[in-house]
Protein backbone atom coordinates (compact mmCIF):
# COMPACT_ATOMS: atom_id res chain seq x y z
CA UNK A 1 0.00 0.00 0.00
CA UNK A 2 1.39 3.42 -0.90
CA UNK A 3 1.89 6.18 1.67
CA UNK A 4 -1.02 8.12 0.24
CA UNK A 5 -3.21 5.06 0.42
CA UNK A 6 -2.18 4.78 4.06
CA UNK A 7 -4.19 7.91 4.61
CA UNK A 8 -7.25 5.99 3.56
CA UNK A 9 -7.82 3.74 6.58
CA UNK A 10 -11.44 4.39 7.27
CA UNK A 11 -11.87 2.87 10.73
CA UNK A 12 -10.47 4.53 13.83
CA UNK A 13 -8.98 1.82 15.99
CA UNK A 14 -6.42 3.19 18.42
CA UNK A 15 -6.49 6.38 20.42
CA UNK A 16 -3.70 8.89 20.00
CA UNK A 17 -0.86 8.47 22.47
CA UNK A 18 0.02 11.31 24.79
CA UNK A 19 3.71 10.75 25.35
CA UNK A 20 6.97 10.32 23.47
CA UNK A 21 6.29 6.62 22.96
CA UNK A 22 3.81 7.63 20.28
CA UNK A 23 6.71 8.55 18.01
CA UNK A 24 9.04 5.64 18.67
CA UNK A 25 9.40 2.18 17.24
CA UNK A 26 7.33 0.36 14.65
CA UNK A 27 4.04 1.94 15.76
CA UNK A 28 4.92 4.92 13.60
CA UNK A 29 4.08 2.82 10.53
CA UNK A 30 0.74 1.48 11.68
CA UNK A 31 -1.07 3.83 9.30
CA UNK A 32 0.65 2.11 6.39
CA UNK A 33 -0.59 -1.33 7.37
CA UNK A 34 -3.98 -2.89 6.93
CA UNK A 35 -5.52 -2.22 10.34
CA UNK A 36 -9.13 -2.49 9.22
CA UNK A 37 -11.19 -5.05 11.12
CA UNK A 38 -12.39 -8.09 9.26
CA UNK A 39 -15.86 -8.13 7.75
CA UNK A 40 -18.75 -8.85 10.13
CA UNK A 41 -19.61 -12.53 10.29
CA UNK A 42 -23.30 -12.04 11.19
CA UNK A 43 -25.68 -12.65 8.30
CA UNK A 44 -28.52 -10.69 9.88
CA UNK A 45 -27.84 -6.97 9.42
CA UNK A 46 -29.47 -6.16 12.77
CA UNK A 47 -27.09 -8.55 14.53
CA UNK A 48 -24.14 -7.03 12.66
CA UNK A 49 -25.16 -3.53 13.73
CA UNK A 50 -25.48 -4.66 17.35
CA UNK A 51 -21.94 -6.06 17.16
CA UNK A 52 -20.44 -2.85 15.77
CA UNK A 53 -18.31 -0.73 18.07
CA UNK A 54 -20.30 1.69 20.21
CA UNK A 55 -18.78 5.13 20.25
CA UNK A 56 -19.20 6.95 23.56
CA UNK A 57 -19.16 10.70 24.12
CA UNK A 58 -16.06 12.66 25.10
CA UNK A 59 -17.20 12.90 28.74
CA UNK A 60 -18.70 9.43 29.02
CA UNK A 61 -22.03 10.15 27.41
CA UNK A 62 -23.89 7.15 26.01
CA UNK A 63 -24.09 8.97 22.67
CA UNK A 64 -21.01 9.91 20.70
CA UNK A 65 -19.75 13.49 20.64
CA UNK A 66 -20.02 15.58 17.50
CA UNK A 67 -16.62 16.58 16.11
CA UNK A 68 -17.69 19.75 14.33
CA UNK A 69 -14.19 21.01 13.53
CA UNK A 70 -13.13 21.57 9.95
CA UNK A 71 -9.44 21.40 10.84
CA UNK A 72 -7.41 19.70 13.57
CA UNK A 73 -4.37 20.82 15.55
CA UNK A 74 -1.20 18.92 16.44
CA UNK A 75 1.18 19.23 19.37
CA UNK A 76 4.43 19.07 17.37
CA UNK A 77 5.31 20.42 13.88
CA UNK A 78 6.82 17.09 12.89
CA UNK A 79 3.47 15.38 13.43
CA UNK A 80 1.84 17.25 10.56
CA UNK A 81 4.54 16.18 8.12
CA UNK A 82 4.09 12.58 9.19
CA UNK A 83 0.33 12.80 8.78
CA UNK A 84 0.66 14.12 5.25
CA UNK A 85 3.22 11.40 4.42
CA UNK A 86 0.73 8.77 5.57
CA UNK A 87 2.66 7.55 8.60
CA UNK A 88 0.00 8.77 11.02
CA UNK A 89 -3.68 8.70 10.20
CA UNK A 90 -7.22 8.33 11.47
CA UNK A 91 -6.58 4.69 12.42
CA UNK A 92 -4.54 6.17 15.32
CA UNK A 93 -6.82 9.16 15.89
CA UNK A 94 -4.76 11.65 13.88
CA UNK A 95 -6.91 13.94 11.74
CA UNK A 96 -5.96 16.73 9.36
CA UNK A 97 -9.06 18.21 7.77
CA UNK A 98 -12.69 17.11 7.68
CA UNK A 99 -12.83 16.85 3.89
CA UNK A 100 -10.35 14.01 4.35
CA UNK A 101 -11.65 12.33 7.50
CA UNK A 102 -13.82 13.33 10.43
CA UNK A 103 -14.31 11.14 13.53
CA UNK A 104 -18.09 11.53 13.60
CA UNK A 105 -18.47 10.72 9.91
CA UNK A 106 -16.12 7.74 10.25
CA UNK A 107 -18.32 6.33 13.01
CA UNK A 108 -21.32 6.41 10.66
CA UNK A 109 -19.15 4.67 8.07
CA UNK A 110 -18.48 1.86 10.55
CA UNK A 111 -22.21 1.41 11.03
CA UNK A 112 -22.88 1.37 7.29
CA UNK A 113 -20.14 -1.23 6.77
CA UNK A 114 -21.70 -3.38 9.49
CA UNK A 115 -25.16 -2.97 7.96
CA UNK A 116 -24.00 -4.13 4.53
CA UNK A 117 -21.39 -6.65 5.65
CA UNK A 118 -18.46 -4.92 3.93
CA UNK A 119 -14.92 -4.23 5.09
CA UNK A 120 -15.29 -0.48 4.90
CA UNK A 121 -17.66 2.36 4.10
CA UNK A 122 -17.38 6.08 3.47
CA UNK A 123 -20.33 8.43 3.86
CA UNK A 124 -20.93 11.26 1.42
CA UNK A 125 -23.04 14.37 0.96
CA UNK A 126 -25.64 12.66 -1.26
CA UNK A 127 -26.55 9.39 -2.92
CA UNK A 128 -25.64 10.74 -6.36
CA UNK A 129 -22.18 11.79 -5.11
CA UNK A 130 -21.61 8.24 -3.89
CA UNK A 131 -22.67 6.80 -7.27
CA UNK A 132 -20.63 9.30 -9.29
CA UNK A 133 -17.50 8.89 -7.17
CA UNK A 134 -17.52 5.10 -7.42
CA UNK A 135 -17.98 5.11 -11.19
CA UNK A 136 -15.25 7.70 -11.66
CA UNK A 137 -12.89 5.71 -9.44
CA UNK A 138 -13.48 2.42 -11.22
CA UNK A 139 -13.60 3.75 -14.81
CA UNK A 140 -11.07 5.79 -16.74
CA UNK A 141 -11.48 7.52 -20.09
CA UNK A 142 -12.52 4.93 -22.65
CA UNK A 143 -14.02 2.72 -19.96
CA UNK A 144 -17.27 0.84 -20.34
CA UNK A 145 -20.19 0.14 -17.99
CA UNK A 146 -22.98 -2.40 -18.36
CA UNK A 147 -26.06 -1.24 -16.47
CA UNK A 148 -29.68 -2.10 -15.94
CA UNK A 149 -31.98 -0.15 -18.23
CA UNK A 150 -34.31 0.41 -15.26
CA UNK A 151 -32.56 2.83 -12.95
CA UNK A 152 -33.27 5.99 -10.99
CA UNK A 153 -33.54 8.86 -13.48
CA UNK A 154 -30.53 10.73 -12.11
CA UNK A 155 -28.31 7.66 -12.40
CA UNK A 156 -29.61 7.02 -15.92
CA UNK A 157 -28.78 10.62 -16.90
CA UNK A 158 -25.30 10.33 -15.40
CA UNK A 159 -24.57 7.21 -17.44
CA UNK A 160 -26.33 8.32 -20.63
CA UNK A 161 -25.27 11.94 -20.90
CA UNK A 162 -22.72 13.21 -18.40
CA UNK A 163 -20.09 10.45 -18.29
CA UNK A 164 -19.85 10.03 -22.09
CA UNK A 165 -19.53 13.80 -22.61
CA UNK A 166 -17.24 14.68 -19.74
CA UNK A 167 -15.24 11.48 -19.22
CA UNK A 168 -15.51 9.33 -22.37
CA UNK A 169 -17.12 6.57 -20.31
CA UNK A 170 -19.87 4.72 -22.17
CA UNK A 171 -22.69 2.49 -20.97
CA UNK A 172 -24.62 -0.39 -22.49
CA UNK A 173 -28.08 -0.73 -20.96
CA UNK A 174 -29.59 -4.20 -20.69
CA UNK A 175 -32.57 -6.04 -19.28
CA UNK A 176 -30.98 -7.05 -15.98
CA UNK A 177 -33.28 -10.07 -15.79
CA UNK A 178 -31.87 -11.49 -19.02
CA UNK A 179 -28.66 -13.05 -17.74
CA UNK A 180 -27.47 -14.06 -21.21
CA UNK A 181 -27.91 -10.48 -22.44
CA UNK A 182 -25.92 -9.23 -19.47
CA UNK A 183 -23.15 -11.73 -20.16
CA UNK A 184 -23.03 -10.80 -23.84
CA UNK A 185 -22.89 -7.07 -23.09
CA UNK A 186 -19.84 -7.31 -20.82
CA UNK A 187 -16.68 -6.93 -22.87
CA UNK A 188 -13.86 -8.65 -21.05
CA UNK A 189 -10.94 -6.30 -20.53
CA UNK A 190 -13.00 -3.19 -21.33
CA UNK A 191 -16.12 -3.34 -19.16
CA UNK A 192 -15.11 -2.15 -15.71
CA UNK A 193 -18.47 -2.08 -13.92
CA UNK A 194 -21.69 -4.07 -13.88
CA UNK A 195 -24.21 -1.68 -12.29
CA UNK A 196 -27.79 -2.31 -11.17
CA UNK A 197 -30.27 -1.64 -8.38
CA UNK A 198 -31.18 -4.46 -6.01
CA UNK A 199 -34.81 -3.45 -6.40
CA UNK A 200 -35.31 -1.15 -9.35
CA UNK A 201 -36.66 2.37 -9.23
CA UNK A 202 -39.56 2.61 -9.90
CA UNK A 203 -40.67 -0.74 -11.36
CA UNK A 204 -39.59 -2.89 -8.37
CA UNK A 205 -37.82 -5.42 -10.54
CA UNK A 206 -35.64 -7.60 -8.30
CA UNK A 207 -32.12 -8.36 -9.50
CA UNK A 208 -30.63 -11.84 -9.25
CA UNK A 209 -27.66 -10.60 -7.26
CA UNK A 210 -25.78 -13.92 -6.86
CA UNK A 211 -25.97 -14.81 -10.55
CA UNK A 212 -25.22 -11.28 -11.76
CA UNK A 213 -22.23 -11.14 -9.40
CA UNK A 214 -20.97 -14.45 -10.74
CA UNK A 215 -21.29 -13.25 -14.33
CA UNK A 216 -19.61 -9.95 -13.57
CA UNK A 217 -16.70 -11.58 -11.80
CA UNK A 218 -16.19 -14.19 -14.51
CA UNK A 219 -15.78 -11.32 -16.98
CA UNK A 220 -13.55 -9.23 -14.71
CA UNK A 221 -16.09 -6.49 -13.90
CA UNK A 222 -16.68 -4.90 -10.51
CA UNK A 223 -20.28 -5.48 -9.43
CA UNK A 224 -21.86 -2.31 -8.01
CA UNK A 225 -25.36 -2.44 -6.51
CA UNK A 226 -27.57 0.44 -5.40
CA UNK A 227 -29.46 -0.92 -2.37
CA UNK A 228 -31.40 2.26 -1.54
CA UNK A 229 -34.80 0.57 -1.94
CA UNK A 230 -34.03 -2.45 0.24
CA UNK A 231 -31.84 -1.79 3.30
CA UNK A 232 -32.13 -4.67 5.80
CA UNK A 233 -34.29 -6.58 3.28
CA UNK A 234 -31.38 -7.40 0.98
CA UNK A 235 -27.63 -7.54 1.65
CA UNK A 236 -25.96 -7.42 -1.79
CA UNK A 237 -22.38 -7.82 -0.53
CA UNK A 238 -23.36 -10.94 1.38
CA UNK A 239 -24.85 -12.22 -1.90
CA UNK A 240 -21.68 -11.62 -3.91
CA UNK A 241 -21.62 -7.94 -4.95
CA UNK A 242 -18.40 -5.95 -4.59
CA UNK A 243 -19.77 -2.50 -3.81
CA UNK A 244 -23.06 -1.41 -2.25
CA UNK A 245 -24.32 2.16 -2.61
CA UNK A 246 -27.01 4.00 -0.69
CA UNK A 247 -28.91 7.21 -0.75
CA UNK A 248 -29.04 7.41 3.04
CA UNK A 249 -31.58 10.20 2.60
CA UNK A 250 -34.29 7.58 2.15
CA UNK A 251 -35.12 4.66 4.47
CA UNK A 252 -31.93 4.85 6.52
CA UNK A 253 -32.59 8.48 7.46
CA UNK A 254 -36.33 7.99 7.71
CA UNK A 255 -37.03 11.66 8.36
CA UNK A 256 -36.93 13.27 4.91
CA UNK A 257 -34.74 15.96 6.48
CA UNK A 258 -31.18 15.20 5.35
CA UNK A 259 -29.38 14.46 2.08
CA UNK A 260 -26.63 11.85 2.38
CA UNK A 261 -25.05 8.85 0.68
CA UNK A 262 -22.66 5.98 1.32
CA UNK A 263 -20.14 3.79 -0.47
CA UNK A 264 -19.76 0.35 1.16
CA UNK A 265 -17.16 -2.05 -0.17
CA UNK A 266 -13.65 -3.50 0.07
CA UNK A 267 -11.15 -1.53 2.13
CA UNK A 268 -8.83 -1.41 -0.89
CA UNK A 269 -11.48 0.42 -2.94
CA UNK A 270 -12.50 2.86 -0.22
CA UNK A 271 -8.84 3.57 0.57
CA UNK A 272 -8.11 4.22 -3.11
CA UNK A 273 -11.06 6.63 -3.27
CA UNK A 274 -9.38 8.62 -0.48
CA UNK A 275 -5.98 8.72 -2.16
CA UNK A 276 -4.50 12.22 -2.05
CA UNK A 277 -3.55 12.18 -5.74
CA UNK A 278 -6.16 10.02 -7.46
CA UNK A 279 -9.02 9.44 -5.05
CA UNK A 280 -12.46 10.46 -6.34
CA UNK A 281 -13.83 11.07 -2.85
CA UNK A 282 -10.74 12.95 -1.71
CA UNK A 283 -10.47 15.20 -4.78
CA UNK A 284 -14.13 15.77 -5.65
CA UNK A 285 -14.94 16.44 -2.02
CA UNK A 286 -18.56 15.26 -1.49
CA UNK A 287 -18.05 15.70 2.24
CA UNK A 288 -20.73 14.81 4.78
CA UNK A 289 -21.31 17.30 7.58
CA UNK A 290 -20.44 15.88 11.01
CA UNK A 291 -23.76 17.04 12.46
CA UNK A 292 -25.61 15.10 9.75
CA UNK A 293 -23.47 12.04 10.47
CA UNK A 294 -24.36 12.24 14.17
CA UNK A 295 -28.09 12.45 13.37
CA UNK A 296 -27.90 9.44 11.10
CA UNK A 297 -25.86 7.38 13.55
CA UNK A 298 -28.66 7.78 16.08
CA UNK A 299 -31.28 6.54 13.60
CA UNK A 300 -29.59 3.41 12.25
CA UNK A 301 -30.15 1.34 15.42
CA UNK A 302 -33.92 1.37 14.85
CA UNK A 303 -33.77 0.98 11.05
CA UNK A 304 -34.70 -2.70 11.33
CA UNK A 305 -37.86 -1.94 13.29
CA UNK A 306 -38.88 0.76 10.83
CA UNK A 307 -38.26 -1.42 7.79
CA UNK A 308 -40.35 -4.25 9.20
CA UNK A 309 -43.33 -1.91 9.61
CA UNK A 310 -42.85 -0.26 6.20
CA UNK A 311 -42.81 -3.73 4.65
CA UNK A 312 -45.69 -5.13 6.69
CA UNK A 313 -48.01 -2.33 5.65
CA UNK A 314 -46.88 -2.37 2.03
CA UNK A 315 -47.69 -6.07 1.88
CA UNK A 316 -51.13 -5.63 3.43
CA UNK A 317 -52.08 -2.70 1.20
CA UNK A 318 -50.85 -4.54 -1.90
CA UNK A 319 -53.02 -7.56 -1.11
CA UNK A 320 -56.11 -5.44 -0.45
CA UNK A 321 -55.67 -3.19 -3.49
CA UNK A 322 -55.19 -6.20 -5.72
CA UNK A 323 -58.47 -7.66 -4.42
CA UNK A 324 -60.17 -4.39 -5.44
CA UNK A 325 -58.99 -4.94 -9.00
CA UNK A 326 -56.13 -2.46 -9.09
CA UNK A 327 -53.01 -3.32 -11.06
CA UNK A 328 -50.55 -3.55 -8.20
CA UNK A 329 -46.81 -4.19 -8.50
CA UNK A 330 -45.23 -5.46 -5.29
CA UNK A 331 -42.51 -8.12 -4.90
CA UNK A 332 -44.35 -9.64 -1.97
CA UNK A 333 -47.27 -10.71 -4.16
CA UNK A 334 -47.00 -14.23 -5.49
CA UNK A 335 -47.70 -13.11 -9.06
CA UNK A 336 -44.69 -10.77 -9.06
CA UNK A 337 -42.14 -12.19 -11.57
CA UNK A 338 -39.32 -12.17 -9.03
CA UNK A 339 -41.30 -13.09 -5.92
CA UNK A 340 -39.57 -16.45 -5.43
CA UNK A 341 -36.19 -14.96 -6.28
CA UNK A 342 -36.59 -12.29 -3.61
CA UNK A 343 -37.69 -14.89 -1.06
CA UNK A 344 -34.52 -16.86 -1.76
CA UNK A 345 -32.24 -13.84 -1.27
CA UNK A 346 -33.96 -11.75 1.40
CA UNK A 347 -32.94 -11.52 5.02
CA UNK A 348 -35.61 -13.25 7.05
CA UNK A 349 -38.35 -11.33 8.87
CA UNK A 350 -37.87 -8.03 7.01
CA UNK A 351 -40.55 -8.56 4.39
CA UNK A 352 -40.48 -7.64 0.71
CA UNK A 353 -39.79 -3.91 0.68
CA UNK A 354 -41.54 -0.72 1.70
CA UNK A 355 -42.61 0.43 -1.78
CA UNK A 356 -45.40 -0.59 -4.07
CA UNK A 357 -46.63 0.67 -7.43
CA UNK A 358 -50.13 1.07 -8.82
CA UNK A 359 -50.38 1.28 -12.59
CA UNK A 360 -53.19 3.71 -13.48
CA UNK A 361 -52.21 3.46 -17.18
CA UNK A 362 -52.49 7.22 -17.89
CA UNK A 363 -50.92 10.20 -16.18
CA UNK A 364 -54.32 11.88 -15.85
CA UNK A 365 -55.74 8.97 -13.82
CA UNK A 366 -52.55 8.74 -11.77
CA UNK A 367 -52.78 12.43 -10.91
CA UNK A 368 -56.45 12.13 -9.94
CA UNK A 369 -55.69 9.21 -7.63
CA UNK A 370 -52.87 11.09 -5.89
CA UNK A 371 -55.01 14.23 -5.63
CA UNK A 372 -57.75 12.33 -3.80
CA UNK A 373 -55.32 10.46 -1.58
CA UNK A 374 -53.61 13.66 -0.44
CA UNK A 375 -56.27 16.36 -0.56
CA UNK A 376 -59.44 14.45 0.26
CA UNK A 377 -58.50 11.61 2.63
CA UNK A 378 -54.98 12.62 3.84
CA UNK A 379 -53.60 9.14 3.11
CA UNK A 380 -50.22 10.54 2.09
CA UNK A 381 -48.28 13.31 0.39
CA UNK A 382 -47.51 13.95 -3.27
CA UNK A 383 -43.73 14.11 -3.04
CA UNK A 384 -40.68 12.40 -4.41
CA UNK A 385 -38.25 10.41 -2.25
CA UNK A 386 -39.08 7.48 0.01
CA UNK A 387 -38.60 5.97 3.42
CA UNK A 388 -40.54 8.67 5.30
CA UNK A 389 -42.96 7.87 8.13
CA UNK A 390 -45.76 9.35 6.01
CA UNK A 391 -46.68 7.71 2.71
CA UNK A 392 -45.11 9.53 -0.26
CA UNK A 393 -46.58 9.26 -3.78
CA UNK A 394 -45.34 10.31 -7.20
CA UNK A 395 -46.07 9.57 -10.84
CA UNK A 396 -42.63 8.27 -11.78
CA UNK A 397 -42.73 8.93 -15.53
CA UNK A 398 -43.21 12.67 -15.04
CA UNK A 399 -41.04 13.02 -11.93
CA UNK A 400 -38.15 10.83 -10.76
CA UNK A 401 -37.78 9.14 -14.17
CA UNK A 402 -38.39 12.29 -16.25
CA UNK A 403 -34.74 12.33 -17.34
CA UNK A 404 -35.53 9.34 -19.57
CA UNK A 405 -37.12 9.79 -22.99
CA UNK A 406 -40.32 8.00 -24.02
CA UNK A 407 -38.49 5.07 -25.63
CA UNK A 408 -36.23 4.59 -22.60
CA UNK A 409 -39.24 4.62 -20.28
CA UNK A 410 -41.02 2.06 -22.42
CA UNK A 411 -37.98 -0.23 -22.42
CA UNK A 412 -37.72 0.18 -18.66
CA UNK A 413 -41.38 -0.74 -18.24
CA UNK A 414 -42.40 2.63 -16.81
CA UNK A 415 -46.04 3.25 -17.68
CA UNK A 416 -47.23 6.89 -18.00
CA UNK A 417 -49.66 6.20 -15.15
CA UNK A 418 -47.31 4.37 -12.81
CA UNK A 419 -47.78 5.68 -9.27
CA UNK A 420 -44.94 4.84 -6.90
CA UNK A 421 -45.91 4.73 -3.23
CA UNK A 422 -43.43 4.67 -0.37
CA UNK A 423 -45.64 3.30 2.39
CA UNK A 424 -45.40 5.07 5.73
CA UNK A 425 -46.15 3.75 9.20
CA UNK A 426 -47.82 6.70 10.92
CA UNK A 427 -51.28 6.03 12.35
CA UNK A 428 -52.82 2.58 12.53
CA UNK A 429 -52.90 0.30 9.52
CA UNK A 430 -56.72 0.20 9.50
CA UNK A 431 -56.96 3.98 9.84
CA UNK A 432 -54.73 4.54 6.82
CA UNK A 433 -56.44 1.78 4.81
CA UNK A 434 -59.79 3.47 5.43
CA UNK A 435 -58.35 6.68 3.95
CA UNK A 436 -57.04 4.82 0.90
CA UNK A 437 -60.31 2.97 0.37
CA UNK A 438 -62.35 6.17 0.70
CA UNK A 439 -60.22 7.90 -1.97
CA UNK A 440 -60.73 5.00 -4.37
CA UNK A 441 -64.50 5.08 -3.82
CA UNK A 442 -64.64 8.83 -4.37
CA UNK A 443 -63.00 8.57 -7.76
CA UNK A 444 -66.05 6.63 -9.06
CA UNK A 445 -64.17 5.65 -12.19
CA UNK A 446 -64.50 2.07 -13.33
CA UNK A 447 -61.48 2.50 -15.61
CA UNK A 448 -59.37 2.65 -12.45
CA UNK A 449 -59.62 -1.07 -12.01
CA UNK A 450 -58.07 -3.92 -13.87
CA UNK A 451 -61.01 -5.88 -15.32
CA UNK A 452 -58.91 -8.78 -16.55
Amino acid sequence: MSETQGRGHVFAGKKRGTGADDFEGDDVFVAKKSVLPSMPTENDPAAALASARHEFGEHGGVNMSIEASATFTVMEPETMRRMFSGELGPDRDFFIYSRHFNPTVLNLGRLMAALEGTEAAYCTASGMSAISSVLLQLCSSGGHVVASRTLYGGTHALLTHFLPRACNITTTFVDIGDLEAVKSAIVEGKTKVLYFESMSNPTLTVANIPELSRIGHEKGATVVVDNTFAPMVLSPARLGADVVLHSISKFISGGADVIAGAVCGPASLVNSMMDLHQGALMLLGPTMNAKVAFELSERIPHLGLRMKEHCRRAMEYAIRMKKLGLKVIYPGLEDHPQHELLKSMANKEYGFGGLLCVDMETEERANRLMHHLQNYTQFGFMAVSLGYYETLMSCSGSSTSSEMNAEEKELAGISPGLVRMSIGYIGTLEQKWSQLDKALSRMQDSTLFNKN
